[in-house]
Formats: structure tokens, C-alpha cells, sequence
């Protein structure tokens, strides 16, 4: 029994074994090995990969083998992971790639004293330079001085330095930089950088005089016989000014010449400084600094509440509401000091040239007092806000709708949804809850209720009719589904309760353009905010631009230029293109013309004179760019009238109090507008061109004679 079990057993092992070995045989390829051998290690701390995995660490010199194994057909690539160190030595591979087909055991690691790549940075001017070497080892400086890259070099590597990203406004060359390693350090690597340079150019419109000359930074006087254009011998380095000015006006006849648009900063060649020149000497087209600082950031001086004094001066906003009373006299409220630094609840007038701080706090992002709901106060008073609706009634009330809040004794901020009128020095929570981002309640369309309310938004675009109802469209707030976005609702407020009059009860809705021309009960602008509007003589309104950040399902920032006019209860695309961030037409400086057509904005100031014509200042674009060109629309055609056709530009405040050609406000947007009984244009603070979401307000004052 005992003999015959034995065998049984060894027969069943010989079995398994030979069943198994023919599984792997036909199933799996034999494991192979990576290796090869190390010479010249003098240092520690050496170790070597295979494709990034794999690492072997090795001591000394002689055979090598990489613990993992290949299979047959795998691809690999053996490299230093770490350089030995005490001493310093540079390993190099040979024979360290391939595809294993059998054992490897041919990788030559060859180590060996190693060097250092280095140089000199000259003429870098503080920006942030960067260079590397072999496409790797990237080193980043803004000091000019020696540079070493961090991976030394064997003797027999080569090495080959390039400038991987230049420094803004130069441009850096590379000299002395590639080679082969000797057996000294390479310090000769040469970069030099230098400003770029740019040309300041433009052209000159109706001379017909002689003797016009032009300057630039105060010289490089440039004569000018003709119209035409025109390119200053003198360049200008990268971010540095240039100032267009004339230094000599023609005469035979005699005219007088101005650049509305020659100042600014050269980040590339200027090409559209534009001379317009004209009989006579000027009379109008003019800008005047009537107060303020010329700085942005102001405290400003409050003085006594309800006294005015020529020392009161707001201090620096943007976002401010806006209106005029029945005698002429400018009122504003509220506005930001930046959205990460505050927002006011103060209320100032503006009159005979002197500010008088009407009510509301002198501290920034206070508390309201809302009182008792219909019943007006001195005490009661709106909570800190900016880019709220408002209007003006026929018996010249002042009413203000939502915006956006901020009160830091609770740190609590949003959207707003309340309504409040001003009126015989005192204001009155007419309605609306007190809290923050209230969705909206529609009720049915046509049809007003007393519950009804739009929901809270900010940087709506409002207007009245000639029956003294106020009306109320889109703005980024809170939709009926209680989500956040852009609106394209119409809202009419009758002094009692809502109307919600068109468009979509929900957010983020695209525009339906239609034919141009011709109105549609489906046309709509489709959900935006920081639009301008207007009315025309006839009552009917009309719409520009503005931004929104969600269309077709897609986010990023789309800012508008299209014109629209609404009446009848629809909407007609007038102008400007459907499609999106287009860039302005601006023609030529004083001409009027079918073809032009202000780019695309968002947060412009605006006017209508006397005459009925839409004025438009400034704005910024979806790029954070900010400007300060203004055009008039009359005749279904724009005009470009005074600024610049380039972003970004600083203003020139001339001398306080005194109009000049060449003065002009700088690039800005939600500034703070109106237009007095003469006729004439007024503009206060907004946001500036170099710094978009903290600081940077003004609290320039600005008069317009057109």
C-alpha cells in the first residue's frame, strides 16, 4: 500500500508540473532582466529609473540590475534620476534605451567630474526673465548678474541656453550659449535684454492751414503741411508715456488743431493718435475738471451733515445712483469703494459748485434703518449698496430699487430686492423684503398683484414712461427658480405694485436677434447686466451692449455691442453685430457714419441732450479693459467724438476749472452721469483702469459742452 501510494503521489506532482509549465509556455513571456554596469563612481547617492518607475539605487561601481523585470516586446529607458554627490559627478547613459527581446545587460553608466552651465543677465530691467538649458533646467530672475543652472554637466555633454520667456516690454539674445563641456565650468553665457521700442504714429483730418507742427513728450517736433498720416522719428520703450500735443497751430487760414487722443502708454506700436483740425478757434467738444482729485483713491471730506462748504468732496466711488431734481441740482447715492473694500449708504447734492453729505453714514458698508414699511423718516435710511436701479417720478421723488449690499459688523453681503423713495429729505421703505438674493415672484405675465416683486439683482437697466411708470430690465440676479445669473426680464412698476411685462421668469437666456429692423413679439436682447439706455422724444427705448456670462451652456466672458430699441411691447435689433466681444469702428474722430460702431462694453457712463441724441463714455470690455472714447448716436448713426479709440488711457485734467482741447477724462467704467437744464454734460468718479475689483475709484468732477 505504502509503495503503491508513493508512486501514485509522484505521478500526480510529475503531472502538475509538466501542466504547469506548458500554461506558461503558452500563456505568458519569461520575465527578462534590465542591467548593465557602472564606472567612474566616485561619489554617493546615485540612482538610476527605468521610465520613470523602476528606481535603483547604486552604491558603487561594477554590474547593476534593475529589480523589476521586462516582458518580451517592453520598450525601455534607463536614466539618472539623482547625480552622485561628495563629490559632485556627472553620470551620463549609454546604450539606455531599446525594446527587450532577450536579457539586457549592455547600459552603460559612465560617471565622471561634472561642470556647471552659467553667465551674466545684463540691461533686464526688473521684470521676470526666463532661460533654460537643453529645453530644461529653467532658471526665472529679475536682477541682472551671474546665473548657474542647477544640473551640472559631464565632460563630452553638450549644452545649448535659450530665453524660454521673455520679460514684458524686452527682448533678451543669447550669445555664447551652446557648446560642448569641457573639463572647466561654462561661464560665458551671455543675455542681454532691452526695451522694445514702438513707433507713435496717427493722422491729421482737415488742415488746410500751414505751419501746424506736432510734438511728442514735449519735442521731437514733427512739421505737418498736410492731412494725411504722420510717424514720430522719436520711438518710445515699452511702458513708457507718450503726449501727441500741437506745438504750433496753422494759419492761411488760420485753424485750430487738437488731439483728443494722444496720450497714453506705448505697450506696442500706436497707430491711431488722430489730429482733427478746424477753422476758427474751439467753442464747444471741450472737457472741464470742475473739482475733485486727479488721483484716484480720495477720502474725500465730509464736512457737516446739511451744510455745504467749498472743502466737502466725496470720497472715491464707483457705482454711485444718480438724479437730478426739479431745480436742476445733482443728487447721487451709494456706490463702491472697490467690492473687496466697502460699499457707501451716504447721500450727497451737488449745487452753485459745492458738495453739501445730505444723509447716510460717512463709514463705509454700514446697516440701513428701514423703519416702518410706508411710513417715511430723517432716521430711516437704505443699507450700503451699489449698482441699484433707480428713477425719478413726474413729482421729481427719487426711488431706488436692490443692488448689491455689503454690512461689515455682520459680514454679510448679496443681492437686494427692496424698494425705497426719497422725498422731502426723508426716505421710505416702500417695499420688498429686507434680506439678501429674495428670488423672484412673477405672478402672470401682464398682469400686476401686490406679491408680485422682481427678484434681487444688481446692474439692471431701468427707465420711465410718459405716464410716470418706471420700468425695469434684466441685471444678474436671482431668477424664480431661486438660481443666480443673467436676467432678461421686463418689469413695470405703477407706484403700487409689480408687472412683470417680458421675457424669461429664468436666467441665462441667449439673445433672440431676429431681422434686423424689424420688430418681433420672440425678439428678445437675451439675459445680460450693465447695459445703457435710453429714451428717445418719441418714448420709445433704446438699448446698448452690456455683458453676461453664460451663452448656449457655455461660461466665460462675453461682453455686447448690439443695439436695440423697444416699443409697442417688443423688441427690434437696431445695430451693432449679434455676435459677441467685437471690437469697435470708430472711423474718423467728428465724423458721423453708418459703418461705426462703439466696441463691445459693459458699465458705460450715458447721457440724451436736449436734442434727444444718446451720448456713451467709456466702459470695459471682456478683457478687464477699460476706456474713456465718447460717441453720440443720433440719426441711426454713431459718432466718435472725443477720447480714445485705444484701452486703458490715462486722463489730462488740465488746469481746475479751465476747458481745453486736449483735456480729457481717463478710462473708467461705472462712473456716475448727468445732464443739467443747459445742456451740459456731467461725470463723477467710476472705477479706473488699473484696478478693476478692489480700489482705484475717482472722485474727479467732469463737465461736457457739446
Amino acid at each position: 500500500m505504502k509503495t503503491k501510494f508513493f508512486i501514485l503521489i509522484v505521478g500526480l506532482c510529475l503531472c502538475l508540473t509538466a501542466c504547469s509549465n506548458s500554461n506558461s509556455n503558452s500563456n505568458s513571456s519569461p520575465n527578462l532582466t534590465l542591467g548593465g554596469k557602472v564606472s567612474g563612481l566616485a561619489g554617493s547617492g546615485l540612482v538610476l529609473q527605468n521610465n520613470h518607475m523602476g528606481y535603483l539605487a547604486v552604491p558603487a561601481n561594477g554590474p547593476f540590475t534593475f529589480v523589476n523585470t521586462l516582458s518580451s516586446g517592453e520598450a525601455y529607458n534607463v536614466n539618472v534620476l539623482t547625480q552622485p554627490s561628495n563629490p559632485t559627478q556627472f553620470c551620463a547613459v549609454v546604450n539606455g534605451s531599446g525594446t527587450a527581446n532577450g536579457n539586457v545587460s549592455n547600459v552603460q553608466v559612465n560617471c565622471g567630474a561634472s561642470y556647471t552651465i552659467g553667465g551674466t543677465v545684463s540691461g533686464l530691467t526688473g521684470s521676470v526673465l526666463s532661460i533654460n538649458n537643453n529645453g530644461g533646467d529653467t532658471i526665472s530672475t529679475s536682477a541682472n548678474g551671474a546665473f548657474t543652472f542647477d544640473q551640472p554637466l559631464g565632460t563630452g555633454s553638450t549644452y545649448s541656453v535659450t530665453v524660454s520667456a521673455q520679460p514684458p516690454g524686452q527682448t533678451c539674445l543669447v550669445t555664447n550659449g551652446s557648446g560642448t563641456v569641457a573639463n572647466s565650468n561654462v561661464t560665458n553665457v551671455q543675455v542681454t535684454c532691452a526695451a522694445n521700442t514702438y513707433t507713435i504714429s496717427g493722422t491729421v483730418y482737415g488742415l488746410s492751414g500751414s505751419g501746424l507742427t506736432l510734438q511728442d513728450n514735449g519735442g521731437d517736433n514733427l512739421p505737418v503741411s498736410a492731412s494725411g498720416s504722420f510717424t514720430f522719428a522719436s520711438q518710445i520703450d515699452y511702458g513708457n508715456p507718450y503726449a501727441v500735443t500741437v506745438e504750433s497751430q496753422p494759419s492761411n487760414p488760420a485753424q485750430t488743431c487738437r488731439v483728443p487722443n494722444g496720450t497714453g502708454i506705448a505697450y506696442a506700436d500706436v497707430t491711431g493718435i488722430q489730429v482733427v483740425c478746424t477753422n476758427g478757434a474751439p467753442t464747444s467738444n471741450l472737457w472741464t475738471w470742475e473739482s475733485g482729485s486727479d488721483q484716484t483713491e480720495n477720502a474725500g471730506s465730509y464736512g457737516s451733515l446739511g451744510v455745504s462748504a467749498p472743502s466737502n468732496l466725496p470720497p472715491s466711488r464707483g457705482s454711485a445712483v444718480t438724479w437730478k431734481d426739479s431745480a436742476g441740482n445733482f443728487w447721487f447715492f451709494g456706490g463702491t469703494a472697490g467690492e473687496t473694500v466697502g460699499y457707501f449708504n451716504d447721500l450727497w447734492e451737488y449745487s452753485g459748485g459745492e458738495w453739501t453729505w445730505m444723509s447716510g453714514s460717512n463709514s463705509l458698508s454700514q446697516a440701513g434703518f428701514y423703519g416702518i414699511l410706508g411710513v417715511g423718516s430723517p432716521s430711516n435710511v437704505p443699507q450700503a449698496r451699489g449698482r441699484s436701479a433707480h428713477w425719478t417720478d413726474s413729482a421729481g421723488n427719487f426711488w431706488l430699487f436692490g443692488g448689491f449690499g455689503y454690512i461689515a459688523s455682520t459680514n454679510l453681503s448679496g443681492r437686494l430686492s427692496d424698494l425705497w423713495k426719497y422725498s422731502g429729505g426723508q426716505w421710505t421703505w416702500v417695499g420688498g423684503p429686507q434680506g439678501y438674493n429674495q428670488p423672484a415672484v412673477y405672478g402672470t405675465m401682464g398682469t400686476g398683484a401686490p406679491a408680485n416683486i422682481p427678484g434681487a439683482r444688481q446692474n439692471s437697466v431701468s427707465w420711465t414712461d410718459a405716464t410716470g411708470n418706471f420700468w425695469l430690465f434684466g441685471g444678474i440676479g436671482i431668477d424664480s427658480a431661486g438660481i443666480t445669473g443673467d436676467l432678461n426680464d421686463t418689469w413695470k412698476y405703477d407706484g403700487t405694485q409689480w408687472t412683470w411685462v417680458g421675457g424669461s421668469d429664468l436666467s441665462g437666456q441667449p439673445p433672440v436677434y431676429g431681422t434686423r429692423g424689424t420688430p418681433s413679439s420672440s425678439n428678445t436682447p437675451g439675459g445680460r447686466d450693465g447695459s445703457v439706455v435710453w429714451t428717445d422724444s418719441s418714448g420709445n427705448i433704446w438699448l446698448f451692449g452690456g455683458e453676461t456670462n453664460l451663452i448656449n451652456g457655455v461660461y466665460s466672458y462675453y461682453d455686447f455691442n448690439d443695439l436695440w430699441e423697444y416699443s409697442g411691447g417688443e423688441w427690434t435689433w437696431i445695430g451693432g453685430s449679434n455676435v459677441t466681444n467685437q471690437a469697435g469702428s470708430y472711423g474718423v474722430l467728428g465724423t458721423a457714419s453708418s459703418t461705426n460702431i462703439p466696441g463691445a462694453r459693459d458699465g458705460a457712463a450715458s447721457w440724451t441732450d436736449t436734442a434727444g441724441h444718446f451720448w456713451l463714455l467709456g466702459g470695459e470690455d471682456n478683457a478687464g479693459n477699460l476706456y474713456n472714447d465718447l460717441w453720440e448716436y443720433s440719426a441711426a448713426e454713431w459718432t466718435w467724438v472725443s477720447g480714445s479709440s485705444e484701452c486703458c488711457q490715462p486722463g489730462v485734467y488740465g488746469t481746475l476749472g479751465t476747458p481745453a482741447p486736449t483735456n480729457v477724462p481717463g478710462a473708467r467704467y461705472r462712473a456716475s452721469s448727468w445732464i443739467d437744464s443747459s445742456g451740459i454734460f456731467w461725470l463723477f468718479g467710476g472705477t479706473d483702469s488699473t484696478s478693476l475689483y478692489d480700489a482705484g475709484e475717482f472722485n474727479d468732477l467732469w463737465k461736457y459742452q457739446p
